[in-house]
């Protein structure tokens, strides 16, 4: 079983700039790949950002040279940093784990994340 925790959502000025955290605790973190999803009202959840257990990253065109995810494997924490922040950018930003043992797909509770002037 793997939990994930995330951290940083909030308001921002559009231009503006955030960086979301995912603590995740059981499993072995390493193995895991690791994802960003978001998700308005109305609208399914949608990828952002994904990186592998080998560091191979992939982003969603909307974010691509504005967003940025990374890792840490000692801490057990994957990163969201989000540059030149779009009113589009508003909504629950959701960490995913894929576990690299069981291959079954974890999901943290969300975090808000708005861009308002």
């Amino acid at each position: 079983q793997v939990q994930l925790v995330e951290s940083g959502g909030g308001l921002v000025q559009p231009g503006g700039s955030l960086r979301l955290s995912c603590a995740a605790s059981g499993g072995i973190f390493s193995r895991n790949r690791m994802g960003w999803y978001r998700q308005t009202p109305g609208k399914q959840r949608e990828l952002v950002a994904t990186i592998t257990s080998g560091g191979s990253t992939n982003y969603a065109d909307s974010v691509k040279g504005r967003f940025t995810i990374s890792r840490d494997n000692a801490k057990n924490t994957v990163y969201l940093q989000m540059n030149s922040l779009k009113p589009e950018d508003t909504a629950v930003y959701f960490c995913h784990a894929l576990d690299g043992s069981d291959y079954m797909n974890y999901w943290g509770q969300g975090t808000q994340v708005t861009v308002s002037s």
